[in-house]
């Protein structure tokens, strides 16, 4: 009977890994498909054509969104690991109703919708300057996860690590900020890897906040800059698909570097709450 249960869920998660896989195909088939070819998306060409990818780089200066994009999500995802693993750390060891109620409050942040404060935000923001600003984006993409990546921590934390090392660690003299950064963070590393591939794909592809607090083409990320660019090429799903794929490919090459801490920081999260 288990044997039978588990080749029915392998079958069913190749099925579902197939349904996934095959809107990306079609767009390598695309990408790499001159625009005269008017042959089946389905079937891969027998040559590859980089044209499109040179043509759609230049054509959406896509050099300048790429950098954008890059320093918006390399620094909010620099502040959540370093500013998430301190706040989530004597949430999880000092028991208090303080504390309870703090994390309590965090939990409860994540349920709000984060356009419910668009428009406060946006006043905010235009009365402090920092409308068009790299640091706007990185400190909304931070306070946004900031509540997620705490709670991650905080249960990693009470699951995996034991309160042994750190009563070992007290005991030779180590302080709390030494004790946490030479003891505790190295052993984060698996929901370290987690945090990082959630926050950072989500905060790539943002587009419902970029487009509000982002709107000088200088600034422009890569999903305002693909939004305007797919729309002055419809009839070009060459270029287009051209386009999307380069752009996917930080987050793909991200993923498969850390997929196995990924893995291994879920499955360690969930054991305890």
């Amino acid at each position: 009977m288990k044997t039978t249960t588990k080749w029915v869920l392998s079958i069913l998660a190749l099925i579902i890994s197939l349904i996934h896989f095959v809107p990306f195909y079609i767009l390598m088939t695309t990408a790499f498909k001159d625009r005269t070819d008017f042959s089946s998306r389905w079937l891969f060409p027998d040559y590859l054509s980089f044209a499109n990818f040179f043509d759609a780089w230049e054509r959406a200066n896509l050099t300048n969104a790429f950098l954008n994009s890059m320093i918006i999500t390399v620094g909010a995802a620099l502040l959540l690991i370093f500013f998430g693993s301190m706040a989530a750390y004597p949430l999880a060891r000092v028991k208090s109703k303080v504390n309870q109620f703090i994390f309590g409050l965090f939990v409860a942040i994540m349920v709000i919708p984060p356009l419910a404060a668009l428009v406060p935000l946006y006043n905010l923001v235009v009365q402090m300057g920092l409308i068009n600003t790299h640091a706007i984006a990185i400190l909304n993409n931070f306070a946004s996860f900031l509540p997620l990546t705490i709670f991650l921590y905080a249960g990693f934390i009470k699951s995996t690590i034991p309160k042994e090392l750190e009563e070992a660690a007290r005991i030779d003299g180590a302080g709390t900020i030494t004790l946490f950064f030479r003891i505790v963070f190295p052993l984060l590393k698996p929901i370290t890897a987690t945090i990082l591939i959630i926050s950072s794909v989500y905060i790539w592809n943002d587009y419902q906040f970029a487009i509000f607090f982002l709107q000088d083409s200088s600034v422009h990320t890569l999903t305002v800059t693909l939004s305007n660019f797919f729309g002055e090429n419809q009839n070009n799903l060459n270029l287009v698909a051209a386009a999307a794929l380069m752009a996917s490919l930080p987050m793909i090459i991200v993923f498969l570097f850390l997929q196995k801490h990924f893995v291994s920081g879920l499955s360690s999260g969930a054991v305890k709450g």
